[in-house]
């Protein structure tokens, strides 16, 4: 494949239209603008079609290519005309394209290799010649197809796009907006998911595995990937590859995996860093399936030399291996598990045999994943999958999360992250797999990035990270321990419907640290019930039965200390196990001493732990915590999503006319002027108090007879309120001691109420933030500031202003009157959609917005406009750049 060497290669190249993407069977193929070197690639290409294709294309036979029609399809400016390809193992297997017609339309086309018809490329290619379109300003597209040429059709028809349709003789015209619709990106979306899944689950069901550096030396790694292989009992074929030995541990082996013979779907490569990327290039020849590159020296450890030395080795790695239709887990990873045992897939380090279960597990750090294995195991709690993802140069968290999702072996997902690859995406992705499924996460690095991850890593402000997960649904812990203690809960009780919780032991010293573990907590105590010390174990259950069966009660915690004598607690515990059974309350308990599903509580069944069975805890605190964060979760899952609401009086085009005119003689951005401001915010129905610019003590006069008395002066970071009158005016003048020319600031006074702070932060990660604060140095001081991810729905709005401390002070506080809180939501959601709509607003911040009883008035606005950044989470479909 000819890949221009630097953007000057070819005048006006566009390397930013460059993709690695998914398609539907869940392979990968590279798409880029054709280059008049593609010229003979071309001719090949075309060489490779079938009649019928070409028919069916060119509307003829169309043999050959002639001259003039190669020089036209080659050469592309790009802007008028555009032209991708999608390249697999060096050669063109589909090319797309579209010729503008007229302003705004253009006429566009594909043709896809008879072998590859039926992958999604073309639905792919359609996807990203759109999202060109749009950055060149046209409004619509033009398709002309042969009738009998159904698949074609449905390409255009199955996009999401409300195409009109006109049947000429024997060829349909269709015509479409090529705008973004809610529709058009849910179609978008649905795809990606069924693309990454397919993608991993190659990974994941491998139906043969080749370990590549396979060793019988039991201190060489090869040999522990093919033992655990063996040991798991792998359903599938297994082939050591040793070019220096005729069979490894009993396993005949081959010298090269050129020498495999069939099909290999995975090869597990455990060979020095500087010979993986020459096993990678006979891995694609093999047509393998996916790679987990267990080898160390890809930029993770070292000087700077040596790590940049490595992320190019590991960029090279995951270029020649996306490039053949491979995807990577790793380098520097543990490697991947599936405990079905229709599967038996242990192509790992982990010396630990996990214990089957419904929890996915996703863990970046090899090291840490052998101790998350061998913990998980002690405490009970089985995994469906695991993978550990090292360097994470290309299978990531968000992979797993669309695998997961779709997997009906898999009911909640645990992930430990050091770091973000593509925060938007895993943010979309998130939202929606929490609305099904569960997502714990332990996030680590919270105050710096981790060391030899800033190559894979996106560094992200706590604030935004806690906003993040909460938009997501994702229930956060701070260490693996926790982690463990709700997914324990998760995967054996049902989700609590709301926070009121009994509490039933025979200890009413522990049952008052319940309770208080319950408050600290934020849940509601229902009932403290103490059955007595000389209860039997039917006592017991029939009093835990008695609280599930009340309407009052949502949880219960049961609370029990085992007798000096061994031998009473299994009574009890099956009594307590029959009483849960069929139920739908969750039930915890603490029986001391005991931490995960001791077997007396566990259902018996093939997987660890059984729904039914009841989770245990060593302490109250921590079963009172555990229950808290399922139940938050719980209840967001259970409330309205809410939706992103339809706002009157949005000028959308003229602020974006705005923008690109400031854009255009400053592209490095620059702060917005008042009267710049005023304009951006008037577009999206924000209005600022009115104020004039003067000069001098007269004009200040007649603006405020214009604006309307009384008003305020600001001069040079001093103000003077609330003048009612041309004397006030003259007086404020000799206090600050202006000159009678000297410029000035009158603005009207707005009514008295509460100071708030409204900010749009750009979290160069992952998109725009809005902030809310009321005003104050006491709440600067304790940053009591709520966060959101943009774009906010009605139901944000109201969150994000409720959720500072300082709220009471909104609501009538000591007696105040209430400020209008639905007219500073609407304020809030039109901040909202222009930092969506105008990418470029990299700050904003309304400060102060005066919350009163009548309204809510902006007094003071900053702006300020920079680089756009690549919302690569709502474009077409990709893989994260490298």
């Amino acid at each position: 494949m000819t890949t221009p060497e630097d953007d000057t290669a070819y005048e006006n190249y566009p390397r930013r239209w460059e993709a690695d993407v998914v398609v539907a069977d869940g392979g990968t193929v590279h798409l880029r603008p054709i280059t008049p070197a593609d010229a003979d690639a071309l001719v090949q290409f075309h060489a490779g079609l079938s009649m019928r294709t070409r028919y069916l294309r060119y509307f003829s036979a169309y043999p050959t290519i002639p001259p003039r029609d190669l020089f036209r399809f080659s050469h592309v400016d790009h802007v008028n005309r555009v032209a991708l390809a999608a390249w697999l193992g060096g050669e063109i297997i589909a090319v797309g394209r579209f010729d503008t017609i007229e302003t705004g339309l253009a006429e566009v086309a594909f043709v896809v290799a008879d072998a590859h018809q039926g992958r999604g490329i073309g639905s792919v290619l359609l996807e990203h010649l759109v999202e060109i379109g749009r950055e060149l300003r046209l409004l619509r597209f033009e398709a002309i197809v042969l009738a009998e040429n159904r698949a074609m059709v449905r390409v255009f028809l199955d996009a999401g796009f409300e195409a009109t349709r006109r049947l000429e003789g024997n060829e349909v015209s269709l015509r479409f907006d090529i705008a973004a619709t809610e529709r058009t990106q849910k179609v978008m979306a649905e795809r990606e998911l069924r693309a990454d899944s397919r993608s991993i689950g190659r990974l994941l069901n491998p139906k043969s595995v080749a370990v590549i550096g396979a060793s019988s030396d039991p201190a060489k790694i090869g040999h522990l990937v093919l033992q655990n292989l063996v040991t798991a009992g792998f359903t599938g074929p297994i082939f050591p590859v040793n070019p220096n030995a005729r069979s490894v541990n009993g396993i005949l082996a081959y010298p090269s995996i050129d020498e495999v013979p069939g099909q290999v779907d995975l090869a597990v490569l455990a060979v020095p860093a500087t010979d993986v990327v020459d096993v990678v290039r006979q891995c694609s020849r093999h047509q393998v399936h996916a790679l987990v590159v267990i080898s160390a020296g890809f930029g993770e450890s070292g000087d700077v030399e040596q790590r940049a030395a490595g992320l190019q080795a590991q960029r090279q790695l995951v270029t020649e291996a996306r490039s053949h239709g491979m995807r990577v887990v790793g380098p520097n990873c543990l490697g991947v598990l599936n405990t079905d045992v229709a599967i038996g897939l242990n192509a790992s380090l982990s010396t630990v045999s996990p214990l089957p279960g419904r929890a996915g597990f996703f863990c970046q750090s090899g090291a840490l994943g052998v101790a998350v294995l061998g913990e998980a195991a002690r405490r009970g709690l089985g995994v469906s999958s695991f993978v550990s993802a090292g360097n994470r140069a290309d299978v990531s968290g968000n992979d797993l999360l669309q695998y997961w999702e779709t997997d009906p072996a898999t009911d909640l997902a645990l992930l430990y992250l050091e770091s973000f690859g593509n925060p938007r995406k895993f943010a979309r992705i998130a939202r929606r797999f929490a609305r099904r499924k569960p997502i714990v996460a332990v996030k680590s690095g919270r105050s710096s990035m981790v060391a030899g991850l800033q190559h894979t890593s996106v560094q992200v402000p706590e604030p935004s990270v806690q906003a993040l997960f909460e938009a997501s649904g994702i229930i956060r812990t701070q260490n693996i321990a926790e982690l463990f203690d709700v997914a324990l809960l998760l995967t054996t009780q049902p989700l609590p419907a709301g926070n009121r919780v009994s509490v039933v032991g025979h200890s009413t010293a522990l049952g008052v640290l319940v309770a208080d573990a319950l408050a600290s907590s934020g849940l509601e105590l229902a009932r403290l019930v103490d059955v007595g010390v000389t209860a039997t174990p039917d006592g017991f259950g029939q009093a835990l039965e008695a609280e599930l069966d009340r309407r009052d009660v949502d949880s219960v915690i049961t609370v029990f200390v085992p007798p000096m004598r061994r031998g009473g607690e299994y009574a009890v515990a099956a009594r307590l196990r029959e009483a849960v059974a069929g139920r739908t309350k969750p039930v915890l308990s603490t029986f001391l001493g005991f931490d995960g599903v001791p077997a007396e509580l566990a259902v018996p069944g093939p997987q660890a732990p059984m729904p039914g069975s009841i989770p245990s805890y060593s302490s109250p605190e921590r079963a009172a915590a555990a229950l808290a964060r399922v139940t938050r979760y719980a209840l967001w899952r259970n409330r309205e999503p809410g939706q992103v609401p339809e706002l009157s009086g949005l000028r959308i085009e003229p602020a974006r006319t705005l923008l690109d005119e400031i854009l255009s003689v400053t592209p490095e951005g620059r702060e917005l002027t008042e009267p710049e401001v005023r304009r951006l915010l008037g577009y999206y129905g924000i209005e600022l108090v009115a104020a004039e610019t003067v000069a001098g003590r007269v004009e200040a006069e007649q603006a405020a007879d214009r604006i309307g008395w009384p008003v305020a002066i600001k001069v040079a970071g001093a103000v003077r309120l609330y003048l009612s009158d041309a004397g006030d005016i003259a007086e404020a003048w000799r206090s600050l001691e202006l000159a009678d020319d000297s410029p000035a600031v009158v603005q009207a006074m707005a009514p008295r109420g509460v100071d708030t702070v409204l900010q749009v932060l750009d979290d160069r990660s992952f998109g725009s933030l809005v902030s809310f604060g009321v005003g104050g140095l006491a709440t600067d001081l304790l940053a009591d500031r709520s966060y959101a991810v943009v774009p906010l729905t009605s139901l944000d709005a109201v969150e994000l202003i409720s959720a500072p401390k300082a709220f009471p002070l909104l609501t009538g506080y000591g007696g105040a009157e209430p400020a209008d809180l639905p007219a500073l939501a609407e304020l809030v959601l039109r901040l909202s959609r222009m930092a969506d709509d105008l990418p470029e607003v990299v700050e904003c911040s309304l400060d102060p917005v005066v919350a009163e009883p009548a309204g809510a008035h902006v007094l003071n606005a900053r702006i300020r406009l920079a680089r756009p950044i690549t919302r690569e989470d709502l474009s077409a479909r990709r893989l994260r750049a490298l």
